[in-house]
């Protein structure tokens, strides 16, 4: 019995956010989750008693535990996360999602909460790796870690969603060379 709670739960949240993936939060219906998932609506609702409680447990799936690099260096630490997350902003699902979730956190709490989690989680192994910047001399012990997260990712979003433009390697160590002078 618990096997099949939990495969069907797994083949609920699956398709719940496959359906972000293509639509949002917007466009998303508990109904259509029941029909591609083959999952009663009843059991459905019996898991997540709102449509916005499957979202938002759907969404928690973009909150991915990431590697946190250790190359010896803030330079080189700071180039591996900031790569992998260029080389992932043009193809993986949850950059399709995250201006969805964006748009319904203006108005919802709940939603806000979310990704509030999102973004701690994206942000996570770059606030690590400045932090261990700061254990070895690297980062002065006043530097403001928020302040240079926000330096480091802002850029490849800002290309991401608002000028459209490539987010190539090139693009991603200019950006590096830049924060890393000014600190």
């Amino acid at each position: 019995m618990i096997r099949r709670v939990e495969r069907s739960r797994h083949t609920v949240l699956t398709t719940a956010f496959e359906l972000l993936s293509e639509g949002g939060v917007a466009s998303f219906s508990v109904d259509e989750v029941a029909r591609r998932s083959g999952v009663a609506k009843t059991t459905i609702y019996r898991h997540w008693p709102t449509r916005e409680a499957l979202v938002i447990d759907a969404c928690s799936r973009m909150i991915a535990e990431q590697e946190t690099p250790d190359t010896g260096s803030l330079e080189g630490d700071v180039t591996a996360i900031l790569v992998e997350i260029a080389h992932l902003l043009p193809t993986a699902n949850w950059s399709f999602v995250l201006p969805s979730i964006v748009d319904t956190a203006e108005r919802n709490p709940e939603f806000a909460e979310i990704h509030s989690r999102i973004q701690r989680g994206h942000a996570a192994p770059l606030r690590e790796v400045l932090h261990r910047a700061v254990g070895r001399g690297e980062l002065s012990a006043t530097a403001d870690v928020s302040t240079i997260v926000a330096a480091l990712l802002g850029p490849l979003f800002y290309r991401r969603w608002f000028s459209r433009e490539p987010i190539d390697d090139q693009f991603v160590k200019a950006i590096i060379k830049r924060v890393l002078a000014s600190l």
